[in-house]
């Protein structure tokens, strides 16, 4: 018995590197390296469970730094100027649809509201950035981590299809991305499938949802009278900066498709990653009540968002 558990976990440790030595390669594309994530979740017991999480949270931030090697300030400014208004309005109508859909399905307080803020405004950093201020538990932070995980993953394989079936422009796919999707990566992964242009306007548009990440904690921490320290995005200055020199210091000039080519494959990575922490176990730990209502909540900002931009209301 103690062999066969040995030989078990000598077997998921191999597959494991092996899977990320490909994300690493840059020969599987962002959501091949999610799929293969997830099957390696679902089918194995993890060997780095902690390790795998906080190596994905560094890589995502270093990642999006990456990336801003390839913006032009001026679209990032302009993009950033125009999606302000938007986020500040889809952030208010979803923590408000969150703090009501949790009340009407008697989910806890602190998941309720962890849920709502990672639908709001960026997933599970948002989470990890607010957390700690609502002393939520180790448990109530892995089910709300859980639940957005999963509807990360379900996003980022299916908006490219819906938005090719709505004949979406790549604007219009960068812009519902960043406001329907949780997660930085998955916006990138699901962009950076559909264009260069929808990948430029989603990033940008959520990196600019990402800020909120400061006033929600501040209003959070006083709501709470929380102490806690408040986890601040620098991730997103580091990207403006890098967004800075790509516009403005040409004599780096050779150098920096090289850094987004690596921001390319950390997301890779960080996406195999995410896939690799969910399980059978996550999934029974979500439970019936906060998946419905991370699952009904992100479904109404969906297709709310996805009927404002089709109709005009919504646009850049």
């Amino acid at each position: 018995m103690i062999a066969h558990l040995c030989e078990t976990y000598h077997v998921s440790k191999s597959l494991f590197f092996i899977g990320l030595i490909l994300a690493a390669s840059g020969l599987a594309s962002p959501p091949v390296a999610l799929v293969g994530g997830l099957i390696f979740g679902f089918t194995f017991a993890h060997p780095f469970q902690l390790e795998s999480r906080r190596l994905s949270k560094f890589l995502l931030q270093a990642s999006v730094v990456g990336l801003g090697f390839g913006m032009d300030l001026q679209q990032v400014l302009r993009v950033g100027r125009s999606g302000f208004i938007y986020t500040a309005g889809s952030i208010s109508i979803a923590l408000l649809l969150g703090w009501g859909l949790g009340r009407l399905l008697l989910v806890e307080k602190r998941v309720s509201f962890l849920i709502s803020a990672g639908t709001a405004i960026c997933g599970g950093s948002a989470i990890a950035a607010v957390a700690p201020i609502t002393e939520a538990l180790e448990e109530e932070i892995a089910v709300s981590l859980g639940t957005v995980f999963m509807l990360n993953s379900v996003a980022l394989l299916t908006f490219p299809l819906i938005g090719t079936a709505f004949h979406l422009t790549q604007t219009e796919f960068g812009l519902w991305s960043a406001l329907a999707i949780h997660d930085t990566s998955s916006v990138v992964g699901a962009t950076a499938k559909f264009g260069a242009v929808a990948l430029a306007i989603g990033t940008t548009v959520k990196l600019a949802r990402a800020l909120w990440i400061v006033p929600v904690s501040i209003g959070a921490a006083l709501a709470s009278k929380s102490k806690a320290r408040i986890q601040w995005p620098w991730f997103i200055l580091f990207f403006c900066l890098a967004a800075v020199a790509n516009t403005y210091v040409h004599i780096l000039q050779p150098s920096y498709p090289v850094f987004k080519h690596l921001g390319i494959i950390g997301l890779t990575v960080t996406l195999y990653l995410i896939g690799t922490g969910l399980s059978r176990k996550t999934i029974r730990e979500v439970g019936v009540r906060p998946l419905l209502q991370g699952v009904s909540l992100w479904i109404i900002v969906a297709v709310g968002s996805l009927a404002l931009i089709r109709s005009g209301w919504i646009h850049l």
